[in-house]
């Protein structure tokens, strides 16, 4: 589990963005990416690496389960039923007997496109999510869960798919130090148990959350001033005459060393005069030291690929077949409308009220047609009832811009492509205008004295 530390708009999310294959396309960089010495064309980094932004972004209306239960089926298992199914064959092969409660584990997370699953109840378990898993998200309008609970939320929706890689940006905003150092802590059980790998972005963290690490990034004005082991950095530091003061938190001490503004007063070589030590000269230095030689001997060692390798590295832009996918969003959105019933209700009956309205102002036995006031009068009715059934719709417009960062999140996630999302979206609500019009028609069309001829 990584720290990566820098000053503000030292490169941070540029950083994570770039390892995730998110960078905007009209971005011009240099250099190149590569997992376990694959290309970024070679795979779909989008389901391999999990972006976890600032900013926690769900549907209000779910649950905390329903939340995380959502993102396992349409992420899927990824390669665990092929490496069970491999796993299996060679236990045969070598006449091995499995623990039963492991070899149970391993099969209920192996099948995809479960409503409920053991790794669901697992990540709940171990986010400490528990407590809270059937109440909902919730937003400023709808009360949920706290907001460190939200973070949680957040991270357990991506750990429920098949990527190793959590790259997670500024988790700690908003958050008190407590509660970002439970997250933390979750964490790191997490990558420990599972071998998985997690580099998170934290502005201020306190110490004891700083400990919890097991290496450090350092960035400064875009260039990496230290990349290594914790317990070495403040042996770097200490080698270019800089010193952490005995009650300063490092996490800070290293945030400051490298501005010009806070730099001088961690000077502790008395026998020379302070000079500014610019990024430069830092990054020059560090590749002196004893960790950035080893960083260097290990990049020039060409990797070697196996087939464990490549088999962690997702090859398909989605986890579970297309038909799946829809099947998924279409029980959602019927999660959606059910939790949100009493809208629909609303609606109705407030279209009613105002078909009775209607039906009482435009009374009358026979719509005449011969006059231009008759002509009026029968525009009029005709503008009210398109009217009403309009504004009758607002309500749903609303509910869907709501529901767009959502989109936008799980779908540059590769959660599910864009039709898997809007088929339902529309289709659910057609049933619905048809009875909202039906009702209006029945309500007014005769009272109003419109032509009873069954052609109209």
């Amino acid at each position: 589990m990584t720290l990566l530390l820098g000053p503000p708009s030292s490169g941070k999310t540029t950083l994570l963005l770039a390892l995730a294959g998110k960078l905007d396309r009209d971005l011009e960089f240099s250099g190149r990416v590569t997992y376990n010495g694959h290309e970024m064309d070679d795979f779909v980094p989008q389901r391999t690496a999990a972006y976890i932004g600032q900013h926690d972004v769900h549907i209000p209306e779910m649950t905390v389960r329903e939340t995380i239960a959502f993102s396992a089926r349409c992420q899927g298992v990824g390669p665990r039923f092929e490496m069970l199914a491999e796993l299996s064959k060679r236990e045969k092969a070598a006449n091995i007997t499995p623990d039963p409660d492991i070899d149970v584990f391993m099969k209920e997370t192996s099948v995809a496109g479960k409503e409920t699953s053991v790794l669901t109840d697992y990540i709940l378990k171990i986010l400490g999510l528990e407590i809270c898993a059937d109440t909902m998200v919730g937003n400023e309008l709808i009360r949920g869960v706290s907001g460190g609970q939200k973070k949680r939320v957040t991270t357990g929706e991506m750990l429920a798919g098949p990527a190793k890689l959590l790259l997670m940006d500024e988790i700690s905003t908003g958050l008190d130090s407590s509660t970002t150092y439970q997250i933390v802590k979750s964490l790191r059980q997490f990558v420990h148990i599972l071998n998985g790998t997690a580099f998170i972005s934290l502005l201020q963290p306190a110490p004891e959350t700083y400990d919890l690490f097991d290496d450090i990034i350092l960035l400064s004005d875009g260039q990496i001033v230290y990349q290594g082991p914790r317990e070495h950095v403040l042996e770097f530091f200490e080698s270019m005459g800089f010193k952490c003061p005995t009650r300063k938190g490092v996490a800070d001490f290293l945030q400051e060393v490298t501005s010009r503004k806070d730099q001088r007063q961690y000077w502790t070589q008395a026998d020379k005069d302070y000079s500014f030590v610019t990024v430069e000269q830092f990054v020059e230095a560090f590749q002196s030291f004893h960790v950035g030689k080893g960083l260097q001997n290990d990049l020039a060692t060409p990797f070697i690929k196996n087939e464990r390798d490549t088999q962690l590295l997702t090859t398909k832009n989605y986890g579970v077949r297309k038909m799946e996918l829809l099947k998924v969003c279409f029980s959602k959105e019927m999660l959606l409308m059910k939790r949100n019933s009493f809208l629909y209700i609303f609606k109705l009956v407030q279209l009613l009220v105002m078909a009775v309205i209607g039906s009482t102002v435009f009374l009358r036995t026979e719509m005449h047609k011969g006059t231009p006031t008759d002509g009026i009068i029968q525009t009029g009715a005709a503008f009210f009832s398109v009217f009403m059934i309009m504004f009758n719709g607002l309500a749903e417009i609303s509910m869907v811009v709501f529901k767009l960062p959502v989109f936008f999140k799980q779908r540059d996630s590769l959660f599910y492509p864009a039709w898997a999302y809007a088929i339902p979206t529309c289709l659910l609500k057609i049933p619905i205008s048809f009875l909202e019009v039906g009702l209006w028609v029945v309500m007014t069309y005769y009272p109003m004295g419109m032509d009873p001829s069954i052609i109209r």
